[in-house]
C-alpha cells in the first residue's frame, strides 16, 4: 500500500494554546490508520485541519502527492475527504432522508424530488444496514440511530479519505459490528481510513497500523500492530503506566440516601423500585433500549411520570422538573454532554456557576463576579480542568475535560446524590481514571453515585452493585461479589433472543 495522505511536519497554534506541533506522519490507501492519544492530545486539531476547518499554523498535507490548501470544509469535501465526528451535527425535525442529503438535495424541474431523495436515503440505509424509515424524524431516533445517520451521511459523499472520531461512543455492540464490517468493506475498494477511538480493543481489532499522540505532539507509529500491545499503547498515551484503569477502592456504606420506589413511566415496561445507600457506586447496565436514561430522567424530573416516589434522606422529594431535583440534592450528568450537559457558546466560568449563580446574587438582582470567579478557580484547580482560561468557550474544550466542567458545576451545590449516565463516554484512559478517582472521593464524603454505562468493564470495575435492565424492566440486583460478564450479558439480554445470545462469545 502506498501513502495517500501525508501530513507533513504540520502545527497549529491558538491564543495562550499550542495544539499541534511538527506532526508527520502518512495514511496508506486502503489501510485503516488508528489515531489514540488523551483528551487533549491534538487529534481532534488534526481532523479539523483535514476537514479544512483550521487551517495549519505551519506545515502542510497531501493528498495523492498533491499538496492541499483548503480554505473551507467545502474545499476539503470537494478533494474527497469526509470525517466523521462524536458530536452529531443533524437537524432534529428534518427527516433522515432530508438529513442525508442536506445541501445536495435532488431536484426535479426546480423543486425537491422527494421520491428520489427517499429512493436514495433508502439505498444508503439499506448499506449500512439500518432498518429505519426515511421518512422519520431525526428527534424520534435514538442516539445510537443518530449516530449511524451520521456515518451514513458521511459515506453518500463516496470520498476517499473518511476519518472517524469515536464512531462507536452510543452504538451497541450489534451496531459496532455492523459498523466494522462496513469499514472492511471501505478499505477493501482502496479508502483510506483514520480511525480514533478510546477504545483499545477497537484499534487492536479493525486497525493496520496505529500513531499514538501526547500533547499536541506524534510520539509514535506502530507499524505491525502485531509489535505492540494494550499496556504499551496506554503508557505511551499517557506518559506513565496505568495498570488498572479502574482503581477500584473499597468504602464504607451507611443510610439510604435516595429510595425510588414504583418510577413508571412511557418508555418503562414495568415500575422501578431500589435505593442508593450513603457511600455507594450503584451502577445499572443493560443494551441500548433497556430503559436506563429513561428511567434516570424520570427520577431528575425531564420527562414526566406516571407513577413514583423519591426520597432523599428519608424525605419525599417533590419533584416536577429537574430544579426541584437540584434543590433537593440530587443532579445528573446527562449521556449526550455536548447538547444536554453543557453551554458549548459559553465561557468555562459561566457553565460552572450556571445553577449556583443563585447563591452568589447581591441585593436580590447583582451578580458577585468576585464569589463565581473565585468558585470557578477553585474547581479549574482541584479538578484539573485544561482549559487556557476561565473565558475560554467550553465548546472549545475536549470531553474530558467538559465532563469536568459538568462535575464542578454540580459540586458548586450542596449534592447528595450523583446520576452520571456514560460518565466517560468518548474520553481518554488518563481522563477516566481521573473520573473514576473523582468518583470514589465523592462517596468517601458519604454521597451516593448512580453510573449507568453502557460499557461493561467500567460498570463492572466502579461499581458496588449492578441493577441490570432488560427491555424497560428492571430485572436483577448483583452485588460485586456475584459480578461476571457472562451472567450480567446473560440477564441483560431478551430471554429467548438465543441468537443474540450466542453472540456473547463471538
Amino acid at each position: 500500500m502506498t501513502p495517500y495522505l501525508e501530513f507533513n511536519s504540520v502545527g497549529k497554534s491558538f491564543p495562550g494554546v499550542r495544539a499541534l506541533n511538527n506532526i508527520t506522519f502518512q495514511v496508506k490507501q486502503g489501510e485503516v490508520h488508528g489515531l489514540v492519544g488523551e483528551n487533549g492530545a491534538g487529534k481532534s486539531t488534526l481532523l479539523k485541519i483535514l476537514s479544512g476547518a483550521h487551517a495549519p499554523t505551519e506545515g502542510s498535507l497531501s493528498i495523492n502527492g498533491e499538496q492541499q490548501d483548503f480554505k473551507n470544509t467545502r474545499s476539503a469535501i470537494d478533494a474527497g475527504v469526509a470525517i466523521i465526528y462524536q458530536e452529531l451535527y443533524l437537524v432534529p425535525d428534518m427527516s433522515v432522508a432530508e438529513n442525508l442529503l442536506l445541501g445536495h438535495m435532488p431536484l426535479k424541474r426546480g423543486f425537491v424530488d422527494h421520491k428520489k431523495m427517499k429512493k436514495i436515503a433508502q439505498d444508503q440505509l439499506d448499506f449500512i444496514m439500518e432498518d429505519i424509515d426515511p421518512s422519520q424524524k431525526i428527534k424520534e431516533l435514538s442516539i445510537a440511530q443518530r449516530q449511524m445517520i451520521e456515518i451514513a451521511k458521511a459515506l453518500l459523499q463516496d470520498s476517499q479519505i473518511i476519518a472517524f472520531d469515536e464512531p462507536t461512543s452510543s452504538l451497541s455492540d450489534k451496531e459496532t459490528k455492523r459498523l466494522f464490517k462496513i469499514i472492511k468493506n471501505l478499505s477493501a475498494a482502496g479508502k483510506s481510513i483514520i480511525y480514533v477511538s478510546h477504545r483499545m480493543e477497537e484499534i487492536f481489532g479493525i486497525c493496520d497500523r496505529v500513531t499514538v499522540f501526547r500533547d499536541g505532539e506524534k510520539v509514535e507509529t506502530f507499524e505491525d500492530m502485531t509489535d505492540v500491545n494494550h499496556d504499551v499503547l496506554v503508557s505511551r498515551m499517557v506518559g506513565r503506566d496505568i495498570a488498572d484503569v479502574y482503581s477500584y477502592r473499597e468504602r464504607p456504606q451507611g443510610k439510604c440516601i435516595l429510595k425510588v420506589t414504583d418510577m413508571m413511566g412511557p418508555q418503562l415496561k414495568k415500575p422501578a423500585s431500589f435505593e442508593v445507600k450513603e457511600g455507594e457506586i450503584l451502577g445499572f447496565f443493560g443494551l441500548v433500549g433497556a430503559g436506563r436514561t429513561e428511567l434516570m430522567r424520570l427520577i431528575y424530573g425531564i420527562d414526566r411520570r406516571e407513577t413514583g416516589e423519591v426520597e432523599i434522606s428519608g424525605k419525599v422529594a417533590k419533584v416536577t422538573c429537574p430544579r426541584d431535583s437540584i434543590e433537593s440534592g440530587l443532579v445528573y450528568c446527562p449521556e449526550d454532554r455536548k447538547f444536554e450537559g453543557i453551554v458549548p457558546v459559553r465561557s468555562v466560568d459561566e457553565n460552572i456557576n450556571i445553577s449556583s449563580r443563585r447563591h452568589y446574587v447581591k441585593a436580590g438582582i447583582f451578580i458577585d463576579k468576585k464569589r463565581e470567579t473565585a468558585n470557578t478557580m477553585k474547581f479549574i484547580d482541584s479538578l484539573d480542568i485544561k482549559t487556557p482560561s476561565k473565558e475560554q468557550q467550553v465548546g472549545n474544550l475536549s470531553g474530558g475535560n467538559q465532563q469536568k466542567v459538568i462535575l464542578a458545576r454540580w459540586l458548586s451545590e450542596e449534592v447528595q446524590l450523583l446520576i452520571m449516565d456514560e460518565p466517560t463516554r468518548g474520553i481518554d484512559v488518563g481522563t477516566k481514571n481521573e473520573i473514576y478517582h473523582l468518583m470514589y472521593d465523592l462517596t468517601e464524603e458519604k454521597k451516593g453515585i448512580i453510573c449507568v454505562s453502557s460499557d461493561l468493564p467500567e460498570v463492572m470495575g466502579v461499581s458496588d452493585r449492578i441493577i441490570i435492565m432488560r427491555e424497560g424492566e428492571i430485572v436483577a440486583s448483583l452485588n460485586r461479589d456475584e459480578f461476571s460478564e457472562e451472567k450480567i450479558l446473560s440477564l441483560a439480554l431478551p430471554v429467548d433472543d438465543d441468537k443474540n445470545r450466542s453472540k456473547i462469545n463471538d
